[in-house]
């Protein structure tokens, strides 16, 4: 491997983390890195003092101009829009303040943004760069960096959840979750679940799903009840297998078909130890990470 790939392997998983956080899809931030290296391989290295910001540079400004395109297909996508679940390690749940920020219902909250507002998000709050750099990695000024930096951590902080359970206890009211919704009882289901809870189905047209977001704790549970236990795209109960792993940080279920998963569940546990928010990804193209047993790298 000569000096140019070197240098660019030691910080492909940086720029695949910062890609995925910017576009919500493995399948992008993947094309984003590699569209990154052939800028890096074909590009005059010999003024590059630091080629970690270099990087994150080309990587980021890839991003945009891809999440700017995303945009305008999401639009027309059918029902909810969900971010691509991937593997975590399970120690990862365990309170990383990193692993909020690849968290499901974080990723929702990020669509909301602009995409400039999430890129300075990106840098500056999760990976700690300096508006100053952010501002020459977007060629911009450093007060506009700021001004976008400051409405965009406001956005996020007026609609982040807002949990304080915590590893232990966190995962021990999702698992409180997952049994009741294994279970089909609707009672135990409405001790657990939030008032105001909210569920997201995606299955992009591609399989059955809802297609609006349902709210409320008597809709989601009954939703909830209504489909578990009953065949799926013309696969039956029994032939599926539900196991509990670690998607985006957060305690999670996969329930695999025959030839690999169908589904992917992650709940949301917000103070008091309910869900308040159930986000399901059904859409198999949004399922390849997880068939793979690809694991996201922090």
């Amino acid at each position: 491997m000569d000096e140019t790939a070197v240098a660019f392997e030691e910080y492909r998983n940086l720029l695949f983390a910062v890609a995925y956080r910017m576009l919500g899809t493995a399948a992008d931030a993947e094309d984003t890195v590699q569209d990154a290296w052939l800028r890096w391989s074909a590009a005059d290295r010999s003024d590059v003092a630091e080629p970690r910001s270099y990087l994150v540079r080309i990587t980021t400004n890839l991003a945009l101009d891809r999440l700017r395109s995303a945009r305008a297909q999401r639009e027309s996508y059918v029902g909810p829009w969900l971010p691509e679940p991937m593997l975590t390690s399970p120690d990862v749940a365990e309170g990383a303040e990193m692993s909020e920020s690849v968290s499901m219902a974080m990723l929702v909250v990020l669509e909301t943004l602009s995409p400039l507002e999430r890129a300075v998000f990106v840098l500056k709050e999760v990976f700690g760069y300096p508006y100053a750099e952010i501002a020459r990695a977007l060629d911009r000024s450093e007060p506009s960096v700021r001004q976008l930096g400051t409405r965009a951590r406001k956005h996020v902080e007026a609609r982040r959840p807002r949990f304080e359970a915590r590893g232990a206890e966190r995962r021990a009211a999702t698992e409180r979750f997952f049994d009741a919704v294994m279970g089909g009882d609707i009672n135990r289901l409405m001790e657990v679940l939030a008032p105001d809870v909210t569920l997201w189905t995606d299955g992009g047209g591609k399989v059955r799903a809802a297609r609006r977001v349902i709210h409320g704790a008597d809709k989601v549970g009954r939703w909830l009840t209504a489909v578990v236990g009953h065949a799926y795209q013309g696969i039956e109960f029994a032939d599926m297998r539900v196991r509990r792993v670690t998607l985006n940080g957060e305690p999670a279920l996969v329930v695999d078909g025959p030839d690999g998963p169908l589904t992917t569940v992650v709940a949301t546990v917000a103070e008091g130890g309910r869900v308040e928010a159930v986000h399901m990804v059904a859409n198999p193209d949004k399922l390849r990470s997880v068939a793979r047993g690809r694991e996201l790298p922090l």
